[in-house]
């Protein structure tokens, strides 16, 4: 028999094409996965893997190894989670992908109540902008802007994220033929904001582009021009103002996201309540 360490080494590699990538994925240095992987092919006496100078490849039998491989990881992590699902303590640690800005500007400020309800319960907050895997282990639970695919997870909507104009105070007194515009990176253009964003400066200039909404909203603080920002963000910040235009708020549906085999764990239950009843109550209003 294998040993499944060996095996999760390899899939690190797989997944990430190289010894330095797999090693960071694994937190081990790289000549820990280099070691794994030839103690794996030692045991099927056969190469799973072409060492080129910069990168490794698949050979065919590392390819049908690695997709069987990576069924096996999810199945590992659903006999976990039906393990933890048995324990019913409202204690442990939950763990909690959201969008980065959703995480810094509207959850972390509220952890104290939760914290209050559930001294023993403790959060791990994942402000990613890749989305985390439910059913690889990834994340217990995630907020998500977009609607969740996953067959294995249950999800809700439970409120929207409006977006809006917002610039330093007196920017928007300038004639709007001058104003100038903070976006994401051109990679995201597909998305519905930034699209909405870039309908509205038309033939103006987009002078400034970042992918993180913090950056974007320190650079229209400093008067670099006006950005589209989460109204959860912008609406308490006393360096910005809402710009008027006359057209309706850009929104995305929020949904919460659980593996179906969590969300009757009491821990994950409480975080899925006080998440819920944060976005409900805490939202700032719609406007159309």
């Amino acid at each position: 028999m294998f040993d499944w360490e060996d095996m999760r080494h390899f899939v690190a590699l797989a997944e990430a094409g190289t010894l330095s990538g797999a090693a960071r994925v694994l937190k081990v240095d790289h000549a820990t996965v280099g070691r794994r992987v030839s103690a794996l092919e030692e045991v099927f006496d056969t190469a799973l893997i072409e060492r080129l100078p910069k990168r490794w490849v698949l050979t065919e039998a590392g390819q049908r190894v690695s997709a069987l491989a990576q069924g096996m990881q999810v199945q590992a992590h659903a006999l976990e989670r039906a393990v933890k699902a048995q324990h019913s303590p409202l204690s442990g640690t939950v763990t909690l992908s959201t969008p980065p800005a959703f995480a810094s500007y509207f959850l972390a400020p509220r952890l104290p109540i939760l914290r209050r309800l559930y001294p023993d319960l403790h959060l791990t907050l994942l402000g990613n902008q890749a989305v985390a895997s439910l059913s690889q282990g990834g994340a217990d639970i995630a907020v998500r802007i977009s609607r969740p695919k996953e067959a294995s997870s249950v999800a809700r909507k439970i409120g929207t994220v409006e977006f809006d104009l917002y610039a330093a105070p007196g920017y928007a007194n300038r004639p709007a033929a001058e104003w100038d515009f903070i976006a994401y990176d051109v990679s995201l253009d597909h998305v519905l904001e930034q699209q909405w964003l870039l309908a509205i400066a038309a033939d103006r200039p987009v002078v400034f582009r970042a992918n993180d909404l913090g950056c974007q909203a320190a650079a229209a603080r400093a008067g670099v021009g006006i950005a589209a920002l989460p109204c959860f963000l912008a609406v308490q910040d006393p360096g910005l103002v809402p710009v008027a235009v006359d057209r309706p708020r850009a929104a995305r549906d929020m949904y919460l996201v659980v593996h179906a085999d969590l969300r009757r764990m009491p821990a994950v239950r409480a975080v899925l309540e006080f998440v819920a009843e944060q976005v409900a109550g805490g939202m700032p209003p719609t406007r159309t």
